[in-house]
């Protein structure tokens, strides 16, 4: 299932830019810490829920691929059971809370594929260069307090000729959504994320080719995003 997406565009219909410069103001280290703190209890039974589909799908993609993984905003691992077992998972989380449901999970369910879960800022990730063949971020864009930041790190941090994924949502200018989604931004902080965000937020690294792009259930509210990072060769030329 595919579908076009409707950015923030030039016209935010009254208190969309606001609102915007409101949210991003207000997504500091502090503020997602103390929100996912409030989360961790009981993401997996809400949000956890809600977001399956394009966890399910995401991993299916890496499943096809071979090496190693970086998965950013690894939250409480609900996706590392279902990674297969010849793959290295590596997962890094800004929430200590989330990170210590993940590594209970690891231990309980004994996933030795997962050799290591990190304590880390998704925009200043302490790997070398060309670390992982894949990288992957579900429902962290919209967290981050620079999503472009983020990007570049995924890239830089993936191997050239690897893959970065990206699951998220995002906004709408139009209809019943788009006005929901413009009145929740000033509450961003209190939410963890940004109702309002652009998709030209992630497109900003050009040795990043978007090679496959679809809408996810429920209603298309999550979009899985594919790029295919350039080889050595290419870079060079």
């Amino acid at each position: 299932m595919s579908f076009t997406l409707h950015t923030e565009g030039k016209s935010t219909r009254g208190i969309g830019k606001r609102a915007a410069a409101a949210a991003v103001a207000h997504l500091d280290e502090r503020s997602i810490k103390s929100v996912y703190r409030r989360w961790a209890p009981f993401y997996d039974r809400t949000f956890g829920v809600v977001a399956s589909e394009g966890r399910k799908h995401a991993v299916q993609i890496i499943n096809r691929s071979s090496g190693r993984v970086l998965e950013v905003g690894v939250g409480t691992g609900l996706s590392l059971p279902t990674y297969r077992r010849d793959l290295d998972i590596v997962g890094i989380d800004l929430s200590p809370d989330m990170l210590e449901k993940a590594r209970e999970r690891v231990r309980k369910d004994r996933l030795r594929h997962v050799s290591g879960l990190h304590e880390m800022d998704a925009g200043n990730l302490q790997f070398p260069d060309a670390s992982f063949d894949t990288v992957v971020a579900m429902y962290v864009m919209t967290v981050v307090p620079e999503p472009e930041k983020v990007m570049r790190e995924l890239s830089r941090v993936c191997r050239p000729g690897g893959q970065v994924l990206i699951v998220n949502h995002f906004s709408s200018e139009e209809g019943m959504r788009g006005w929901v989604e413009r009145r929740m931004a000033p509450f961003a902080d209190k939410l963890g994320w940004r109702p309002v965000f652009d998709v030209d937020r992630v497109l900003v690294c050009d040795e990043l080719k978007l090679v496959e792009k679809r809408g996810l259930r429920p209603l298309g509210l999550f979009t899985m995003m594919r790029f295919s990072k350039a080889s050595a060769q290419r870079e060079a030329a």
